[in-house]
Parts: structure tokens; sequence; C-alpha cells
């Protein structure tokens, strides 16, 4: 079938929507038609070239929801009319951090990048021409074949544009302040970049009890925006806040850190570790330029404070059971999806959509695909 897709075709380069010529699905994989595409920042540090990609051209999109509309040989969990979430890391289940419960570490995650299916090949052709599929899903193609691992079932009354974010964002934020730094009641907890995933630390951080969660952006309608999401106290800059988490914790300082910056560097990591003190972590979620290298700490802190540093990727949680629970949560009214939504675009505007982040106008822009 045809459909059409936003990709780039240059790295670095602007989303350009192609069409997009897609092969049945193989063995083990779905047809699904996206309603709603998340727009991330890990999508944009594939057009800048701050991330690696494998393959050429590169049908964007990580965060979305949809509809199956057809079913390979061998599908076990997914049928023809079920509403699923797309999983930028799969999830077979069989593997070694699979069956240690680390689903977010699944062995498959080594085709993420190359855009291809677990088998190696590729199911899109731009004008002939294999394309890879972003973490292998692609949300940015009004239809994709995607592996069974990499998608999770929802119930059908959550909207797809709200499903569409518990893709990466939602459960990256809340595992990043609930696993990653294991906030505890009456913490004093740093968030760094409140953007689509660092306002869900902020939930995450305010949900388990924290005392203060104190969010730290350089664009105020972020910072205005973190208080509905249960920040205390907010500061465009990192110092200030840092001097707070001391004021109020007796000169000890913050007892983590959650580093959710959209192009996180070194020194980022730097100011977390000097905010944070005895027995402190420093969550890093954010990703920069894959090139960067080496952090500007004091070792000596580090190690006689008894600090740590702890890397996050999907929050640190199991894709299909984060996935349910947190739409579980949205269901109950305990997790606020729908206020995450700044704008929507179609697809013709992905360019437009990602302007808009950089200047700092929304917390999460979404694709709504025509049908």
């Amino acid at each position: 079938m045809r459909t059409r897709a936003a990709a780039l075709l240059e790295q670095p380069g602007k989303w350009q929507v192609v069409d997009v010529e897609l092969d049945d699905p193989a063995a083990n994989e779905v047809l699904v038609r996206f309603v709603a595409a998340g727009l991330c920042h890990s999508d944009d540090h594939a057009s800048t070239g701050d991330m690696p990609i494998g393959k050429l051209p590169l049908i964007g999109g990580h965060e979305g929801a949809g509809v199956v509309e057809a079913v390979g040989p061998g599908v076990r969990s997914l049928a023809v009319g079920d509403r699923v979430v797309a999983q930028f890391v799969p999830s077979c289940g069989r593997c070694g951090p699979c069956s240690s419960g680390r689903g977010n570490l699944c062995d498959l995650g080594m085709y993420a990048l190359a855009g291809s299916m677990t088998d190696g090949t590729f199911r899109a052709h731009v004008d002939g021409v294999d394309a890879g599929q972003m973490t292998m899903v692609g949300t940015f193609a009004e239809h994709a074949v995607v592996p069974e691992y990499s998608l999770t079932r929802i119930d059908d009354d959550i909207p797809f544009q709200v499903a569409a974010l518990l893709s990466c964002g939602v459960p990256t934020g809340w595992g990043s302040a609930e696993y990653g730094a294991e906030v505890s009641a009456g913490d004093t907890v740093i968030v760094m970049g409140t953007g689509g995933v660092g306002m869900n630390a902020v939930q995450a951080a305010s949900a388990r009890g924290a005392a203060h969660v104190i969010a730290v952006d350089p664009v105020a309608f972020k910072r205005e925006s973190a208080a509905q999401f249960g920040a205390t106290e907010s500061f465009a800059d990192i110092n200030e806040a840092a001097d707070f988490a001391r004021s109020v914790t007796g000169g000890q300082g913050a007892h983590s850190a959650i580093v959710t910056v959209g192009v996180t560097t070194g020194e980022h990591v730097a100011q977390a570790v000097n905010a944070i003190g005895k027995f402190g972590t420093v969550v890093v979620t954010g990703i920069g330029d894959i090139k960067d290298e080496g952090l500007p700490i004091n070792l000596w802190l580090l190690s006689m404070m008894q600090k740590r540093i702890q890397g996050v990727i999907f929050g640190m949680g199991t894709p299909p059971y984060e996935i349910t629970r947190l739409a579980g949560m949205y269901r109950a009214g305990r997790l606020k999806l729908d206020e995450l939504i700044t704008t929507t675009y179609r697809l013709d505007e992905v360019n437009q959509a990602y302007a808009d982040m950089h200047a700092g106008r929304n917390i999460r822009g979404v694709i709504l695909h025509d049908h």
C-alpha cells in the first residue's frame, strides 16, 4: 500500500513529507494506522545529527498511537482493530534483560537506531529505496509496519493524542523520578528542563510526596506551567535552584536532581552533581551530541559525599507495564496528560512544530494524521 510520512533524506536536514510504499507485515509484525504522533526532542536530535541513525531515508517519530489494520504470521499479542501505543524500545519478553525484569533494555533494541525490522530488513520504501523507521516504529507515517514487540495494546477509552504521549515522554519522565531518583516523601527534588519529559518527572516527584519539587527552565511559560503539575518552586537558573535547595535542607543540597534538558551537556550534569547533597542522586535522562564525552565534576566529592549518577532509558521501567499502569492513572484522574499537549499540528506542519519546540512555545506538540 501507499501512505505518507515525514522523513529525513539527509542528516542533518529538515523533515520532508514524502510518499511511502509499504510491504505487507512479515512474521511477528503488524500494520498500524497511526492517528497521533508526539513531537519528542529525540527526533530533532536525529535531524540535527546529534543522534546517529543507521538508514536514510529515515521516517521519523517514536511517540504514537493508532489502530492495528493487519497482522502478519505468528502474531499472538495483537489483533485487527486493537488500539495500540508505540514503544520506542521493544520488549520481546524472552531475552536476558526482559526475563530479568529490565524490559527497557531488551536485546531487540539493537535495531532501534538501525531503523530496520528485527530481521534486519525494511518494510518502507521511498522512491524505490529502503527507508528506516525511527526506533522501528516511525509514527510520523500515516501507516507503518511495526514489530508486535514495539506495541502495547490500550483500552478504547484513552484518546489517541493522549495515548501517544505514553510512548516515551510520560513514562520516561515519570520513571526518572520513581525509579531513577527513587524519590521519597519529604525529599527535595530538582528537575532541570520542564518540557515533555521533565514535566512528568515533576508530576511523579509531587505524587511521591516530595516536600519541594523545584522546576528549572529558562522559559517563563514552562516555569509557570510547572506549578499545575506539582512544582512547588521554579527558577530560571540551576544555581539559584541549588541555593534554594540548600536553604531548605540545612545546607546539604537536594536529595536528587533529574536532568531532562533537551540538549544535555556534561556541564548540565556537573551542575546537577553540585546541587545535590550527601547520598544524593543525579538522574541523566536527557541526551545530547553522541560525540560529547567527559563530565567536569569533582571526583573527590563524588566519592566522599557518596553521590550517584544514574542513566535512564524509558524511565527504567518495562514498557508494556508502564504504559498500561500510567493509562490507568490517567483514567482515574491521577495523571495529567491532556494538559501536556500545548498545540496540535498536521503532518505537513512538522517543521513548524519543531520550530515552536525550539522557541519554548510547547510542553508537547502532537501531530494528528489526516485519514
